[in-house]
C-alpha cells in the first residue's frame, strides 16, 4: 500500500475495518469504484460469492435465536433482542434499512425466508458480521438512489395488512424519520398541517409525491409551480403555507434542501 496516497490507504482501511475483508479485496473493490467508498460497498456486496461465505448452520442458529416460540417468525419481542444484540435502538433508522435489505413485507416482522435470505445477500452469519455492517447501512442512507427505495418501502412496510393507505400517526412518524436523516426544512410544518386540515391516512400517491416535492421544490416556494401535476394534498399544503406566512420563516442559509 506504500504506492497509494494517505485519503486512499484511508479508504482502504475504513473498507476493512467495516466489512471485515482483506486489504487486497478492499483495494479491489475501491479500485473498481474509482475510489468511491460507498461504490465499493456496492461492489463488495453485490458479488455473488457472499453468499457462499455465510454458514447455514449460523444463520439457523440466529434466526432460532429470535423466533417466536410460538410462531415460526421473528416478531416483536424477537427484533427488540436483535436490537439488543446489535446495540442499537429499535427506533433507529438503520432498523428499516435492515428490513428493507431484508424485502419484509411487514413492520416487526421477519419470515424465515426475509430473514436468512437478507442475512445471506449481506454476507452474515455472526453478530459479529451484523454489528460490523451496521456503518454500511447507515452509508446506505446517504446514496441518493437507495434513499429513494428505501423510502418508497417504508409505505408498504408501515402501513396495516391489508389496508391500501398509510395510518396517518405512522406516516408522520415515519417522515420525521426518514427526513431527519435527509433534511427538509418544512417536514414539521407538513406535519402540523396534516394533522390540523387532513387527519385521514395517508395514500401511496401522496407518499411517494411527497419526497419529489421535497427534493425539487424550494422551502421558500420560489420555485414553486401550481399548475404542476402534485397531489391535491401537496397543493393545499401550500395554502397553508402561504396563509400562515411560514415560508417566509424558512432562511436561505437554513436551508438543506433533498438534493
Amino acid at each position: 500500500m506504500h504506492k497509494l496516497s494517505r485519503g486512499h490507504r484511508d479508504k482502504v482501511h475504513q473498507f476493512m475495518a467495516i466489512t471485515g475483508t482483506s486489504e487486497k479485496v478492499a483495494h479491489q473493490a475501491l479500485k473498481a469504484s474509482d475510489w468511491h467508498l460507498e461504490g465499493a460497498f456496492d461492489v463488495f456486496y453485490s458479488q455473488p460469492q457472499i453468499k457462499a461465505f455465510t454458514d447455514s448452520r449460523h444463520l439457523e442458529e440466529l434466526y432460532n435465536r429470535y423466533k417466536d416460540p410460538y410462531v415460526d417468525m421473528i416478531l416483536a419481542d424477537g427484533i427488540s433482542l436483535l436490537c439488543n444484540d446489535l446495540q442499537v435502538d429499535p427506533q433507529d433508522i438503520v432498523m428499516l434499512v435492515v428490513s428493507w435489505h431484508m424485502k419484509a413485507n411487514t413492520m416487526c416482522e421477519f419470515s424465515k425466508q426475509e430473514f436468512i435470505g437478507g442475512l445471506q445477500a449481506l454476507g452474515i452469519d455472526s453478530l459479529e458480521r451484523f454489528r460490523e455492517r451496521i456503518p454500511y447501512m447507515n452509508s446506505e442512507l446517504k446514496d441518493e438512489q437507495k434513499f429513494r427505495e428505501i423510502y418508497n418501502f417504508a409505505f408498504g412496510w408501515a402501513k396495516e395488512k391489508g389496508q391500501k393507505s398509510l395510518a396517518l400517526d405512522t406516516a408522520i412518524g415515519m417522515w420525521q424519520l426518514l427526513f431527519a436523516e435527509k433534511q427538509w426544512p418544512l417536514v414539521d410544518h407538513w406535519c402540523q398541517f396534516l394533522q390540523a386540515r387532513h387527519n385521514k391516512a395517508i395514500s401511496r400517491d401522496t407518499w411517494s409525491q411527497l419526497l419529489e416535492f421535497a427534493r425539487t421544490v424550494e422551502p421558500t416556494l420560489s420555485n414553486y409551480d401550481a399548475e404542476g401535476a402534485w397531489p391535491y394534498l401537496i397543493d393545499e399544503f401550500v395554502e397553508y403555507l402561504n396563509e400562515n406566512g411560514i415560508v417566509q420563516t424558512v432562511q436561505p442559509n437554513d436551508l438543506n434542501q433533498i438534493r
